[in-house]
């Protein structure tokens, strides 16, 4: 070996060529996908947390507040989205297993739970404007719609990435190949029923 290939030398480097961490402990990994879902998770938290903080600050600055009741639907909504959640958890649990079958029934559950939540919101805010409490009514109400929408379109956007993670499952996909996608889900699901129970706890407070 010569002067010059010795001085080039990455001590660094294995005998095959790969790259080791400096420290001697094995590197972070975590797919991109998982990375870029947990960005989009703290961009949506400090979203929902401002909010809060404007619906507490305008509750107290003038006399105007009136709070609107909660429509009862809301408890069995909440119910629908925890068994959405939960048929998630499942489907997450089953594709690390390489269990397909219960891949896809937990699936179809978690989407039809899914469906059935934001139908029971539809239903409850026409049933709250048929009594005649209109967004522009007063603020309680604007921040009502406002907060359950905001949070009904982010679980629409969510069904966005359910319907893909089906599609692979139909075409046949291997546990392994979906795993991701339906961890992914399960994540996005957990934080929006947690979102939602923070809500309807704030709302049913104040």
């Amino acid at each position: 070996m010569s002067i010059f290939q010795t001085l080039m030398e990455k001590p660094w480097a294995t005998a095959q060529g790969g790259d080791v961490p400096l420290d001697g402990h094995q590197s972070f990994s975590m797919p991109m996908e998982k990375v870029g879902l947990w960005v989009f998770l703290s961009a949506i938290t400090v979203l929902f947390t401002l909010l809060i903080i404007s619906y507490g600050g305008r509750m107290e600055l003038g006399t105007d507040w009136r709070p609107l009741p909660d429509p009862w639907l809301l408890w069995p909504n909440t119910a629908v989205l925890v068994l959405s959640s939960v048929f998630l958890q499942r489907a997450r649990i089953s594709a690390r297993r390489g269990q397909m079958d219960g891949v896809r029934i937990s699936l179809l559950a978690a989407g039809g739970f899914s469906f059935a939540f934001l139908a029971g919101q539809l239903f409850a805010s026409y049933e709250l404007v048929g009594l005649g409490y209109f967004a522009s009514t007063n603020p309680a109400n604007a921040f009502f719609y406002l907060l359950t929408g905001l949070h009904a379109i982010h679980l629409i956007g969510g069904l966005v990435a359910w319907a893909r993670a089906c599609a692979k499952v139909r075409r046949g996909f291997e546990a392994r190949q979906v795993a991701l996608s339906i961890e992914l889900c399960a994540i996005y699901w957990h934080f929006l029923l947690m979102v939602w129970v923070i809500l309807f706890s704030l709302m049913l407070i104040t």
